[in-house]
């Protein structure tokens, strides 16, 4: 069996049908997950590149969690921020790590353009960082780490609060360790681990491994007599120009 499938779909924004390459999920299988859910695989074709479905008629790009339906203004403002531009281009077929990036920054200029919500924008800008993690490219995988993290504080000024979402808090907090805020992301793991409203054990586990790892780190650089507390290691658990404004 092959792992790509074709899925059709109805774009949104011009209402061209299309077909889009998926993975099935019996090839999602990770062969081992960083600390912030970034998946590998052994096969070679990674389902992370499939997320995004871009219409190669008018260019508008999204994913499955993102709106189901624009409104009139939205999709004037989609028209004439991007789509007037687009060339049409088929990301349909087998994608590698370059046309997988370009959907995914088409993805986060569309959803910019039409207002979308910030928990969708931060998961894109999150992938993104991914993919030049794959790449082994650290500097902007740095940067959008960064973007992410803005976007995630702000879904969690806007919903967290009342969520108690516990994945989310933990990634505010992973996000900032690996970015180099320690402190801030031991504040965040904290949360995680002693508020009591909080009951998810993978979530609380994962934060106390964290906190214990930076303090590890900390003390093993004070040790080693340097002044520089930041890190950006992948520390693994067990399996488990762009605006970027929404």
């Amino acid at each position: 069996m092959e792992p790509l499938y074709q899925s059709k779909i109805v774009c949104i924004c011009c209402e061209n049908t299309f077909m889009t390459s998926r993975v099935r999920p019996s090839f999602k299988r990770a062969a081992r997950v960083d600390s912030d859910f970034c998946g590998y695989y052994k096969i070679d074709v990674n389902p992370d590149f499939y997320v995004v479905r871009v219409c190669p008629n008018c260019g508008f790009a999204s994913t499955e969690n993102g709106l189901e339906r624009l409104n009139d203004q939205q999709k004037k403002q989609y028209l004439e921020k991007i789509g007037f531009r687009w060339q049409n281009q088929d990301y349909c077929g087998e994608r590698n790590v370059k046309q997988a990036m370009a959907s995914y920054k088409l993805a986060l200029l569309s959803a910019q353009a039409v207002g979308e919500k910030d928990r969708v924008i931060a998961g894109i800008l999150h992938h993104i960082a991914w993919l030049y993690r794959y790449e082994e490219n650290q500097n902007e995988e740095i940067r959008f780490l960064r973007f992410a993290l803005q976007s995630y504080i702000r879904v969690y000024e806007a919903e967290g609060v009342a969520l108690n979402n516990a994945k989310l808090m933990f990634l505010i907090g992973e996000l900032n360790r690996r970015v180099g805020e320690l402190n801030d992301a031991v504040k965040w793991f904290s949360r995680v681990v002693n508020d009591k409203k909080i009951v998810d054990a993978a979530m609380i586990r994962a934060s106390r491994e964290q906190w214990q790892f930076i303090r590890e780190e900390m003390e093993a650089r004070s040790k080693n007599g340097s002044g520089d507390t930041s890190t950006n290691e992948n520390k693994g658990l067990t399996e488990q120009t762009i605006s970027t404004s929404a």
